[in-house]
């Protein structure tokens, strides 16, 4: 079983009930087990500030699927509580970003892995250091939790 890490957010609609539905929906297929979740958070929108604040969180998986199949799954999901796509950083009912696929670095067009924004997101590293601030990001040989004081200490160059 591969460890990922998730990124969730979302800004419309009951944003905990969407936050706790898409738990849900990971955790009931067959090849995925939620098996830790931080606390939620709620936070200012990044890039498109005009919409509403959102809620985020992260969660820890244990799974059998594919990089790729995992973002068809959570694509899935997405599609599932209604999140439809009509502009880059738009308000969404539920955002699901792969962050962390064990120790594996990938770069499609499709998927990055590490998350390829992971490091300039405080929404992204708190929570995530919170249940995995001991793990180290592949890319940069830097904990998690390293990542989130520099950041918060106003680096973006990790």
């Amino acid at each position: 079983m591969a460890v990922v890490y998730l990124g969730l957010g979302s800004n419309m609609g009951d944003r905990r009930d969407n936050l706790v539905s898409a738990i849900q929906k990971l955790d009931d297929h067959e090849a995925i087990e939620v098996v830790n979740r931080s606390s939620i958070l709620e936070t200012e929108p990044y890039g498109k500030t005009d919409q509403p604040n959102f809620m985020n969180m992260c969660v820890m998986i244990e799974t059998r699927v594919s990089p790729l199949d995992l973002l068809e799954v959570v694509l899935s999901i997405e599609h599932d509580l209604g999140r439809v796509r009509k502009e880059v950083w738009g308000p969404r009912t539920i955002d699901i970003d792969i962050l962390l696929y064990e120790d594996l670095e990938l770069s499609l067009d499709e998927l990055n892995i590490p998350h390829a924004e992971m490091h300039k997101r405080s929404f992204v590293l708190e929570p995530l250091s919170e249940i995995a601030g001991d793990v180290v990001h592949p890319g940069t040989g830097k904990t998690i939790e390293a990542m989130r004081r520099a950041l918060e200490a106003g680096e973006t160059n990790v």
